[in-house]
């Protein structure tokens, strides 16, 4: 189930669309009386005002007419992860005609299992479609998030029910004691394939503290805000060792590399700090860290503008790989102001569409987690 490893090596695909190049986060008090096309100085600033370009562009570029978020790169599958961010987006950005119709296509085709979980991956060709009914409990997560927040929103007790069946699934089949004998609560990668008889493997950027409280909020699955309080736990304690990894294997001696599994902070592990900060914990040694990794990089001259690191070793900080995809430097950017509690922060508003579907996704999570949760850290 790595889902990254094609994304290795790949530089910028064809020459695609770009919307709101140029634009800029505002603050509120600074609108400009000449420029009717900025948002109303009184009016609350919402996710939904602020990033109807990048939004724009994102769903011309990934999503299939039917609902289906397409990841090119991955033989054109789609899967859990991509239909729960995909909601995810569609609910934070308010537009419910797109989140009905990736609601509508993943459960028809990835709501296929005996539980209210969902199979992780969907290819558009072969014999089977669906070839793994296994999950992937990040997905699942971000998909149950999404529904839980609409539902809210619009007081669709349909939506919560499911959101929350969902939820107490992944307690029941993802959520485990640890093997180190501590009593807390790890989140598993799926329900199946990750126990091995000397611990559990563990994917530390499963784990996305926000999303689980509010979804253990509003559906009142608690178990979920717990193991969040013990993810975040287990996230800070893997930063004082180094950069976190992608991937651990948690023993009853303590944590160390899984076997076959990338020991380094990569394509999987640099969506911990954005999580971190996204959740309000943009003083995590987790971010302070990343945040040291990337200046450092920056200064050495192995980082910089069409260049953005994406593997670095955990251990030592050395860049093992960089990238061209924007998306990548965005994160970069927020981590960097959030670690520093800046005013302004080198992230592109524009969204180019030149970039797979994973940049891409995280460049619009770095924007939405800005709003959110890092609001002197503005674009600029």
């Amino acid at each position: 189930m790595n889902r990254r490893t094609l994304l290795r090596g790949l530089a910028a695909g064809t020459t695609g669309l770009i919307l709101g190049s140029g634009l800029e986060l505002r603050p509120a008090l600074a609108q400009d009386a000449a420029d009717p096309g900025l948002p109303d100085a009184q009016a609350p600033q919402t996710v939904a005002d602020l990033l109807v370009a990048p939004w724009a562009a994102w769903k011309a570029a990934y999503l299939a007419r039917d609902g289906r978020v397409v990841d090119a790169l991955q033989q054109g599958a789609s899967h859990s992860e991509s239909q729960g961010y995909g909601l995810l987006l569609a609910a934070m950005m308010e537009d419910n005609p797109t989140f009905d119709l990736i609601y509508r296509w993943t459960e028809a085709n990835l709501a296929v299992r005996a539980d209210a979980l969902l199979a992780w991956r969907w290819l558009p060709s072969g014999a089977t479609r669906v070839p793994d009914r296994n999950n992937a409990s990040d997905g699942d997560l971000f998909y149950a998030w999404a529904l839980a927040i609409r539902g809210q929103r619009d007081q669709n007790p349909a939506l919560i029910e499911r959101a929350g069946a969902i939820a107490n699934a992944l307690v029941a089949k993802c959520v485990v004691p640890s093997p180190d004998g501590s009593g807390r609560l790890l989140l598993t990668p799926a329900a199946d394939g990750f126990a091995r008889d000397d611990g559990m493997i563990i994917n530390p950027s499963y784990y996305m503290p926000r999303a689980m409280r509010e979804l253990a909020q509003i559906t009142g699955v608690q178990a979920l805000a717990t193991c969040a309080t013990d993810g975040e736990m287990l996230v800070a304690g893997l930063a004082a060792g180094g950069l976190v990894p992608d991937w651990i294997l948690v023993t009853a001696s303590g944590n160390r590399a899984a076997p076959g599994k990338s020991f380094n902070n990569g394509y999987e592990a640099m969506r911990v700090a954005l999580f971190q900060i996204w959740s309000g914990n943009g003083a995590s040694l987790a971010v302070s860290q990343q945040a040291q990794a990337y200046r450092n990089a920056q200064q050495a001259g192995q980082a910089g503008q069409d260049s953005y690191v994406t593997v670095f070793d955990r251990s030592t900080g050395r860049v093992l790989e960089t990238s061209p995809n924007v998306g990548y430097g965005a994160i970069a950017a927020l981590v960097n102001c959030a670690a520093d509690i800046a005013h302004g922060a080198e992230i592109p508003f524009y969204l180019t569409v030149d970039q797979p579907y994973y940049p891409a996704t995280l460049h619009l999570m770095t924007l939405i987690s800005q709003v959110q949760s890092a609001a002197t850290c503005q674009p600029i």
